[in-house]
């Protein structure tokens, strides 16, 4: 059923566009349909933490040649974050779930006291009204007392809360190792089975 699984990807400024990319691609080899929108700092962010190559217009291109040709098996369309007529802003449209990665201080924020001053924002809005999915994926330390407390608004409402903390029992090697990590939390979180890094044993 994964062919048939729509999922919204918000990727704002935080530090992290290797999670971003990472769960993208992970979410594409599984068939999933993907409906993207970046907002400004998350498009300077690419640009900024994976380099020139990293751009939005050639998104498809740069992820297969980070992860190889399995990512064409699902398909994706990019919204503008300024669009607030996309279909996303509807809870008619049927998107199964969203997870924002990296969530910025000020998305979570917006997220938190329903501003919808964005598509992304909005579109977070839409899976908290109507009961669906919303994960979203902070990377920030240390973080303030409002940020604190904007996280635990988040949660009251439903989303779950993913940090960006990468483990280690995996004997990770790379930074793609970590990426993995995170993008296989989110894939679980997001109601799929992962196979980006092997389950805890107990040994």
């Amino acid at each position: 059923m994964t062919e048939q699984r729509r999922i919204a990807v918000g990727v704002t400024g935080a530090s992290g566009a290797i999670y971003a990319v990472r769960t993208i691609a992970a979410l594409l080899e599984i068939g999933c349909e993907l409906e993207i929108v970046f907002s400004e700092y998350g498009r300077r962010l690419m640009f900024d933490e994976l380099g020139a190559e990293a751009k939005v217009d050639r998104l498809l291109g740069m992820l297969v040649e980070r992860y190889g040709e399995g990512v064409r098996r699902g398909g994706f369309v990019v919204h503008s974050n300024r669009d607030m007529g996309a279909t996303l802003a509807s809870g008619s449209h049927r998107c199964d779930a969203m997870v924002i990665v990296p969530c910025s201080m000020k998305t979570l924020s917006g997220v938190a006291h329903a501003s919808s001053r964005s598509l992304i924002e909005r579109a977070a809005d839409v899976m908290l009204k109507e009961r669906r999915r919303l994960v979203l994926v902070p990377r920030e330390t240390p973080m303030s007392l409002p940020e604190l407390r904007n996280l635990v608004l988040c949660a009251e409402a439903g989303a779950m809360i993913l940090p960006a903390m990468p483990a280690f029992y995996q004997k990770p090697a790379t930074i793609d190792d970590l990426a993995a990590f995170i993008a296989g939390k989110i894939l679980s979180a997001l109601g799929f089975e992962q196979q980006l890094f092997p389950a805890w044993k107990g040994e």
